[in-house]
């Protein structure tokens, strides 16, 4: 390729999006089957109104893709030519794309479990109750600001067309990890992959489980840098603070909706700071906590009333 710059002309009649609706048909077929096989074994397996809401969040998310799929290739292409040096289009720079990918994809989703900003751009994934191939279709509406995690392998010189290409085959991987049906793989498997027992364990709400496994393909950067956690005991799925909704739009913008808030009410910058970067977990913990808080003396007032009104019975009984 040597010092010539890429045009936008060069790229964009490729379709990046083919990959995913060639496999959406057979994503389709699988989900039928897991909903006929395996609800017999886990009856809580599937939820129709959960399901449709997975479904509809998945169907925007392509619809939104497709829009902004101009901006994006120019984005990539901007710094993609102002990387100092070119990889060339063979075949091994796609297996060491995907090696630097997974990587950055690592850092990517553990910053999104670790800092509301990002937190919100990923919390409608958590959002099911329940496991299953169709939670894979959850993903955020606001999930490609995380397009900044992203960019470094585009200046290390990877051609855009191997990092779309790259990118979905992460993202298709992602779909078969969602599931209850598979259990655990041979040992070498689970050392190296990421694979459905890992998975569940990430979109677990075990006090053990929470913030673990954020691998997407290899699980071995989780043992690389202490996130990763064996599944050892039965998963309770969900977020800490449950939305109890099943408005794609409420689930996609719920945490939106209460970082604004509370940046409204932020007196400081360093309140500002906690509100974007702090934890989303210890966050909710504490509203949890409060709101327990508050009905906890809304009872004792209760109680207390109820035995105000209990004594000024038995004293006109007396009377």
């Amino acid at each position: 390729m040597g010092e010539e710059k890429l045009q936008l002309a060069d790229i964009t009649n490729l379709d990046f999006t083919t990959v995913i609706w060639i496999a959406a048909p057979i994503m389709f077929t699988f989900v039928a089957l897991e909903w006929i096989f395996g609800s017999k074994k886990y009856p809580n397996l599937y939820n129709s109104k959960d399901f449709l809401a997975s479904l509809s969040i998945g169907l925007g998310n392509l619809v939104l893709n497709g829009f902004m799929k101009l901006g994006m290739f120019t984005v990539f292409l901007f710094f993609f030519n102002l990387a100092p040096f070119k990889i060339p289009h063979t075949w091994w720079s796609y297996v060491a794309c995907l090696i630097v990918l997974d990587f950055c994809r690592y850092w990517a989703h553990r910053l999104a479990h670790e800092q509301r900003f990002w937190w919100s751009t990923h919390v409608v994934h958590h959002s099911s109750e329940h496991y299953n191939l169709s939670v894979s279709f959850r993903l955020s509406w606001t999930q490609n600001l995380k397009i900044v995690f992203f960019l470094p392998v585009i200046l290390m010189g990877f051609h855009p067309l191997v990092f779309f290409i790259v990118h979905q085959i992460e993202v298709l991987y992602q779909f078969w990890i969602h599931t209850e049906l598979i259990r655990k793989l041979p040992a070498p498997i689970e050392y190296v992959f990421t694979t459905p027992s890992h998975h569940r364990v990430h979109h677990s709400v075990n006090e053990r489980y929470i913030d673990k496994n954020y691998g997407s393909t290899f699980i071995i950067w989780d043992r690389m840098f202490g996130t990763f956690q064996e599944e050892d005991e039965p998963a309770r799925y969900g977020i800490t603070k449950p939305v109890n909704s099943y408005n794609p739009f409420v689930l996609v913008f719920h945490e939106w909706a209460e970082v604004g808030k509370d940046l409204i009410r932020a007196r400081s910058f360093r309140q500002v700071w906690a509100t974007l970067f702090g934890s989303p977990v210890d966050k909710h913990k504490a509203d949890l906590a409060m709101e327990a808080k508050r009905k906890a003396k809304a009872e004792k007032k209760r109680a207390k009333a109820a035995a105000k009104a209990e004594a000024a019975v038995s004293k006109k009984r007396v009377a």
